[in-house]
């Protein structure tokens, strides 16, 4: 699903961001990726998302090879990827269910597809009856839910979770955590950055840790490295 092979990143002034990095992620895997601000984690998923290129090494996402990924097939490859963010990119001008519709008219859906798409995901978040606020009338739990329902009403084969708890209390935290496994567990394939080591820690879930570029651990929290 997730390959990197041998990947470099070096940008100006001779910055590595990323140092001969090789992994792989299976097809339904939940994989945290952890480590320092500086240590690549970033980069990892631009390159996951075709908005860079690797200096050296090769990224395959799907079975597809970015390197030769023409760009005009990259808003393709994007729609196949879901991605929520630490301060969640909603558009405040425009209600919840505004926001998810933007993803679904963006993927082409049809209108029999949004009738039933987006009340479908607003349950799945837990914002059913929410759909006619505007992200300032929400709560921040509430608006990393929204988040989450535009990134996932398409139906995304992988979802990318960049510090999707990082603003939140431990509570709500658990909350938008539970969803990302929910929807783990009915087969999308989920990529979380997050520094919070309880949050790994009580997952039993694999976590890739990067230091200064490279993997400095690659372990199933529970299990054997």
């Amino acid at each position: 699903m997730i390959e990197l092979k041998g990947v470099t990143k070096v940008y100006e002034h001779k910055v590595i961001a990323l140092d001969n990095v090789s992994l792989k992620i299976d097809k339904g895997e939940f994989v945290f990726l952890a480590g320092p601000s500086g240590s690549g984690k970033s980069t990892l998923l631009k390159l996951l998302l075709k908005e860079e290129l690797p200096t050296d090494g090769a990224v395959y996402v799907n079975g597809v090879n970015l390197n030769t990924l023409k760009e005009k097939k990259a808003p393709e490859l994007r729609r196949k990827i879901g991605s929520v963010f630490q301060d969640f990119r909603l558009l405040y001008d425009r209600t919840v269910y505004d926001n998810i519709l933007l993803a679904l008219r963006i993927a082409d859906a049809s209108k029999d597809e949004i009738k039933h798409a987006i009340p479908k995901v607003l349950e799945q978040v837990g914002l059913k009856g929410k759909e006619n606020f505007y992200p300032n009338e929400l709560s921040g739990g509430e608006q990393q839910r929204a988040a989450l329902a535009r990134a996932l009403v398409t139906k995304p084969l992988i979802l990318i979770a960049d510090e999707p708890t990082g603003n939140l209390d431990d509570e709500t935290a658990k909350g938008i955590m539970q969803i990302l496994y929910d929807v783990n567990a009915a087969g999308t394939t989920v990529l979380t950055v997050t520094h919070n080591t309880n949050i790994i820690n009580d997952s039993g879930k694999r976590a890739i840790c990067l230091k200064d570029g490279k993997i400095i651990s690659d372990t199933k929290i529970g299990g054997n490295e």
